[in-house]
């Protein structure tokens, strides 16, 4: 067999593995009416669907397994203990991280960075210092440290972005100084799509000796993560964006950083002992872990991930930039539609706007053809600034969707056009 037909039949198997139609069927909910209509959903930067091996994990949590944890030595606590340290591990490989108690069970990415932000910046950071971001921020990403440097007199500065939406790295590397003290950035844009050079960030910054987190929440679900390979000091992401439950993400950080940090709570499980006098902190991974956490979305995380690493994310990331570059062009033809965001490197988010149309008018008359997308400024209102808009309307993908659903979206855009006289 000559090597280009070898190449094809590989490609060909990558095809017969990655079934659209049968992945669809483990997603219950994409099989809705809304509005007498097919659901088309296109919002998954918001939050991804669930599969029913998910939904069924939950459900078998709390129907057989349902116990607090750490704390009891009978049967069911030993169970309930046994999967969620489980899933700490699930998490660990899905990062490569170098060991479990350097993931931390937490809300979601924002408790995540405000965990860093306080933890961190409060203990080491100093009137004068500075802090660096990008201008494509989530809010989440910008609020934590801007508390933090108003209580530390530090300064926080900004990595400006061109008309693409690409960060300017010229102007990032003019910024780090011996005042440089923490960088964090996120790695794909939510309301964008644009696929930022962490790894080039994060080995300028190192250059200087200053740690830096990475924001992953948008990157987890279209993307194979590997904290080691970035060098990244932190990476934080959210369960809900990568087909997990609500409420439940996780913090990965270098141990010998974590060590040095003040817990962000305090309360039980989190402590070695306490009394009235003195406290001493519980060992790595628990000091940052107060309370009784969501035990049953922690277990239905390590569940999602088992699901995604089935999928595959060689698969994954082929299918979405065949369905990314589709969404693009489609809309890109329809007069009177402009994309914001066009980076060179992008994950599956579609932003754009309608002259004469405001997104929210888009967003009611799509979710009348049962098409679901987000509209407004996405926790992002610097970017909206930057642009000069006061919103978008956001169409993002998950490796559910389908060119027929994007066509789906073109033949809604056509109708508010109609609508609008647009």
């Amino acid at each position: 067999m000559k090597k280009n037909d070898s190449a094809m039949m590989m490609d060909v198997d990558k095809r017969v593995r990655f079934d659209i139609e049968r992945i669809r069927e483990d997603f219950p909910i994409l099989h809705t009416l809304v509005h007498g209509k097919p659901l088309v959903y296109l919002d998954n930067a918001a939050t991804t669907q669930k599969p029913l091996h998910v939904i069924d994990a939950d459900q078998r949590y709390y129907h057989s397994q349902n116990a607090n944890i750490h704390r009891g030595v009978h049967y069911l606590s030993e169970v309930a203990t046994f999967e969620y340290e489980k899933a700490r591990g699930k998490v660990k490989n899905f990062v490569n991280a170098a060991d479990n108690h350097e993931i931390i069970f937490v809300r979601g990415a924002t408790e995540a960075i405000n965990l860093v932000a306080h933890g961190y910046g409060r203990k080491f950071l100093a009137e004068g210092d500075e802090v660096i971001i990008s201008a494509m921020e989530h809010h989440s990403n910008i609020v934590p440290w801007q508390m933090v440097c108003a209580e530390k007199k530090a300064v926080l500065r900004v990595i400006p972005m061109n008309d693409e939406g690409e960060l300017l790295m010229d102007e990032y590397e003019k910024m780090l100084s011996p005042k440089t003290k923490f960088v964090s950035v996120v790695m794909v844009s939510n309301s964008l799509g644009t696929v930022n050079p962490v790894k080039d960030i994060i080995k300028s910054a190192h250059a200087l000796g200053v740690p830096v987190l990475v924001d992953g929440a948008q990157a987890v679900s279209h993307m194979k993560i590997d904290v080691r390979d970035l060098d990244c000091d932190f990476f934080a992401f959210s369960g809900h964006k990568v087909f997990a439950p609500t409420g439940v993400g996780a913090l990965y950080g270098k141990a010998e950083i974590l060590d040095r940090m003040d817990p962000y709570q305090g309360g039980g499980d989190m402590i070695e002992s306490v009394t009235f006098e003195k406290t001493t902190y519980n060992a790595l991974p628990y000091k940052f872990e107060a309370g009784t956490g969501n035990i049953a979305g922690v277990v239905g995380l390590g569940v999602a991930i088992d699901y995604v690493r089935r999928v595959g994310f060689e698969e994954v990331e082929e299918y979405e930039r065949e369905l990314l570059a589709y969404g693009t062009t489609l809309l890109s033809a329809i007069d009177g539609v402009r994309l914001v965001g066009t980076a060179r490197e992008k994950a599956g988010v579609l932003s754009f706007v309608m002259e004469h149309v405001h997104p929210h008018d888009i967003g009611t008359i799509l979710d009348q053809e049962g098409i679901a997308i987000r509209t407004g400024h996405h926790c992002t209102q610097p970017v909206m600034k930057r642009f000069g808009i006061p919103a978008t309307a956001r169409a993002s993908l998950a490796f559910y969707n389908t060119k027929e659903e994007l066509d789906a979206l073109g033949r809604g855009i056509a109708k508010v056009k109609e609508i609008f006289h647009a």
